[in-house]
């Protein structure tokens, strides 16, 4: 094995690279959705609106495609999930509300697709000027939301929408979370995270503070202290390890923090490996995998210590891998690193499957410049560790209207048990802030009369 550590940007042209993370699948024409729209059976009680996370009513909208309604087919959907637009781009559909879509009890693999309806829809929406919901009148009430991603966002919406002030604190200079700096380029292109949350935001009452990390420049004691209600949507920020001695070398990179690097900087300044091996199983791992092949790496390995029906990514993402040049190798565990003067080299793995254990001696190297480590994100306590916060199983223990044990702090999305889908965020951030608007509603009378 040679020494050579090739690491480097700009491995293709910039006209290239404009190309591979250009939209991976452009949305429909007018015609293409008026087609789809019509093979839709508009079920009564609806299968597909039961798989939604969100509960859109999907029938309804369609049915407004059909007739030329985009304006009722989007409010349709964004009453029940304002972040309907990345949704339609990002979520597992084929998974949800299309694999119980009535179609495919006829033809397999040919169910309506209702995220590229979805799609449809929500972007005629974002090209209007007028926003479809109006704020209602000030309620005087604060509340202080707690990460900027999509669990925060559809938090302070619709808390916004009834007329409550929300300042939104994360850690990162803009807005959008994961739609902001965790998804693949090619899957929100064109800058779509932040026309979304520039649509969501002009909803009026909603004011973002950047530079603000829990535990650190804020605390949960002063939001407590300064706001009516708090709700904490801050995700999964800490990322497993490896566990080696070496881990920390040139090299070796969280996969989080890599596409976050591509999603934030110029595409030519991305720094990539000739070759990379991407280590893990889910949704993050393929996004890590086939955007350092679009940047230029020469080879790109995905390894995943199980068997394909295992992975958490699904098939279409594994499909989609291939696609894309990603050679993907199942059933072998990471055994050590292989560094020279401080930088990664390579990578040995054992064959086997996790339960019966591994044989050192059964295993193969593979050399690399760049390891990307993508084996799971993991809650962080830290941030409200001196709160009275339940935390079990390395989430933040909440009820069904997203109360947690302290009064008045509310929790969603990542960081709370539950799918860890932009869908179930979306839901978890809506249904949080309608059960604190019916909080500070019933406070505020209980006040007024007592102060009567």
């Amino acid at each position: 094995m040679g020494t050579r550590f090739d690491i480097a940007c700009g491995r293709l042209p910039e006209a290239v690279l404009d190309l591979n993370f250009a939209d991976a699948h452009p949305g429909l024409s007018h015609e293409q959705a008026a087609l789809e729209a019509d093979r839709c059976f508009y079920c009564y009680d609806a299968p597909c609106v039961e798989a939604c996370p969100t509960g859109i009513d999907i029938p309804r909208f369609i049915k407004a495609i059909a007739s030329d309604n985009l304006a009722g087919a989007s409010r349709t959907i964004l009453q029940s999930n304002i972040l309907g637009g990345s949704c339609a781009r990002v979520c597992p559909t084929e998974i949800l509300c299309e694999q119980k879509c009535v179609h495919t009890a006829i033809e397999a693999n040919h169910a309506v697709r209702i995220g590229a309806l979805q799609r449809f829809a929500t972007d005629w929406q974002m090209n209007q000027t007028a926003h479809p919901f109006q704020r209602e009148k000030s309620t005087g009430r604060r509340v202080a939301v707690v990460g900027a991603g999509p669990a925060g966002l559809a938090c302070a919406h619709r808390l916004a929408m009834h007329g409550h002030d929300v300042t939104i604190f994360d850690r990162h200079d803009a807005p959008g979370g994961l739609n902001q700096y965790g998804v693949a380029a090619y899957k929100l292109a064109d800058n779509f995270a932040q026309k979304e949350i520039d649509f969501l935001m002009s909803i009026g009452g909603i004011r973002f503070q950047g530079g603000a990390v829990l535990g650190q420049t804020v605390t949960l004691a002063d939001l407590r202290q300064s706001y009516h209600a708090v709700f904490l949507g801050i995700g999964l920020s800490g990322v497993r390890a490896l566990g080696f001695e070496n881990e920390c070398v040139e090299g070796v990179l969280d996969a989080v923090a890599f596409i976050e690097t591509l999603r934030s900087s110029t595409l030519s300044e991305v720094p990539v490996g000739r070759r990379v091996v991407v280590i893990g199983g889910g949704n993050t791992a393929v996004d890590a995998a086939v955007q350092a092949k679009r940047l230029g790496a020469e080879e790109v390995t995905l390894v995943y210590r199980r068997g394909a029906e295992h992975m958490s990514a699904t098939p279409v993402e594994r499909e989609w891998a291939q696609t894309n040049g990603v050679t993907v190798r199942f059933w072998a565990s990471p055994l050590h690193l292989l560094t020279d003067q401080g930088a990664v080299q390579g990578i040995r793995f054992a064959r086997g499957a996790p339960e019966g254990g591994y044989d050192p001696q059964d295993s193969f190297t593979l050399e690399a410049d760049m390891v990307l480590k993508a084996i799971g994100q993991v809650f962080v306590p830290d941030p409200i560790q001196n709160d009275q916060i339940l935390v079990e199983n390395g989430r933040i223990v909440v009820d069904a209207n997203g109360r947690t044990s302290m009064p008045g702090v509310y929790a969603g999305g990542d960081c709370t048990a539950g799918e860890d889908l932009t869908v179930a965020a979306v839901r978890d951030g809506r249904d949080a802030a309608e059960a604190i608007h019916t909080e500070l509603m019933t406070t505020s009378v209980e006040k007024d009369a007592n102060n009567g």
